[in-house]
């Protein structure tokens, strides 16, 4: 199917990766990983289907990446001759792709190329980028955009058409083996996408429509539920990941304060925090704050999630994430009051605060983080 970029989207779709490569004159292609995927034996299922040896391959990706490693990698790239990237994994995996390819094409810092100052207009045509998602949360694979940390300590915002991988590989078997918790964090990521993008007050039906669906599916339709509860449940995986795909086309709309609170506590890399448990963890809090500034669309969300008229949206979530093993506050995952300025810091210069359906200052990210800390 094609929308945004062209997507291959069904059980055994990894087999279709040579000829996807050929079609783009990809003829050494870079793998990026992490070593989950490769312990997991996922690497050694695309370079099955490959048939053939990589041009290099970099297993090591960390959880919410940083500009050192993605100038590591580049230079790796490069000395490969690699001209073209595999990008196998998760949100981090991708997001250290695109930067590579960014850096390999145009070269740095790659603060010049932050959206918040402009810099989305310096991102001209990079190298083919094949995405291969292995969890359904991030829709990284369809997205305008990535998220790297910098030099300077600000976790950034990219945007571009040129960042959009030219085809996606997306192959719910390539998830079969998820753990329950990343099952379940990776699909509130891909349900906090869908609510978030709805909620943001700029008008774009299409996407917000695909928002609706993306969470009737994820939400509405019981998909997450039995995905967490039965990893080898083919159909809901495959459901999950139309799910996630559908996330991140909705969210060319935008993303709210969930986001940029989650942006700012994922920096602190000695957390090792998870971007998609984070989501749903302010997920509730800022349904609360911004409960009466969007009514219509709060209505058409119950409805989407399968809820009662006048539900609490809230409550619902938090149902849900107790449902499917996700901590109920920010202390359980590591968090605790001295880095509550911080994050409120950061949260406010993200580019996703912009976008939320109703504007919140330095005193309410003080008060959302306080409940949420728990």
């Amino acid at each position: 199917m094609t929308f945004l970029n062209t997507c291959i989207f069904d059980h055994g779709a990894i087999q279709k990766l040579p000829g996807v490569l050929k079609g783009h004159g990809v003829s050494k292609p870079f793998i990026i990983t992490d070593p989950g995927i490769k312990a997991a034996g996922l690497l050694d299922t695309v370079l099955g289907a490959l048939g053939t040896e990589p041009g290099g391959i970099f297993s090591d990706t960390v959880a919410n990446p940083t500009e050192n490693q993605a100038i590591e990698v580049t230079e790796l790239y490069k000395s490969a001759g690699a001209d073209g990237i595999i990008a196998l994994g998760g949100g981090s995996s991708m997001d250290l792709s695109k930067a590579v390819g960014l850096l390999a094409a145009h070269g740095g810092p790659l603060e010049k190329y932050a959206a918040m100052s402009g810099g989305s207009k310096h991102i001209g045509k990079l190298d083919p980028l094949i995405a291969i998602p292995t969890t359904a949360g991030t829709g990284s694979e369809v997205s305008v955009g990535m998220i790297t940390t910098l030099n300077n300590g600000r976790k950034e915002t990219f945007a571009s058409p040129n960042l959009i991988p030219p085809v996606a590989i997306c192959d719910p078997d390539l998830t079969l083996g998820l753990p329950k918790m990343m099952t379940a964090a990776t699909g509130m990521d891909a349900v906090t996408h869908c609510i978030e993008a709805i909620l943001v007050p700029a008008s774009n039906p299409p996407a917000e429509g695909i928002g609706y669906d993306g969470l009737t599916r994820a939400v509405g339709d019981g998909w997450l539920r039995r995905a967490v509860q039965d990893g080898s449940d083919k159909e809901a995986r495959w459901h999950m990941m139309m799910a996630s795909y559908e996330g991140a086309l909705a969210f060319v709309k935008g993303l709210g304060s969930v986001h940029a609170l989650s942006h700012a506590a994922g920096r602190l890399h000695e957390k090792k925090l998870h971007h998609g448990t984070l989501n749903a963890i302010f997920l509730p809090h800022l349904l609360r704050f911004n409960n009466g500034s969007a009514d219509g669309k709060y209505e058409r969300l119950r409805f989407a999630m399968g809820l009662k008229p006048g539900a609490d949206l809230a409550e619902a979530i938090e149902k849900l994430n107790e449902d499917i093993g996700i901590p109920s506050t920010l202390k359980e995952i590591g968090l605790d009051a001295s880095d509550g300025p911080g994050v409120v810091e950061y949260a406010l210069a993200d580019l996703a605060h912009r976008g939320n359906a109703k504007t919140a200052t330095q005193a309410d990210y003080e008060k959302i983080y306080e409940l949420a800390l728990g």
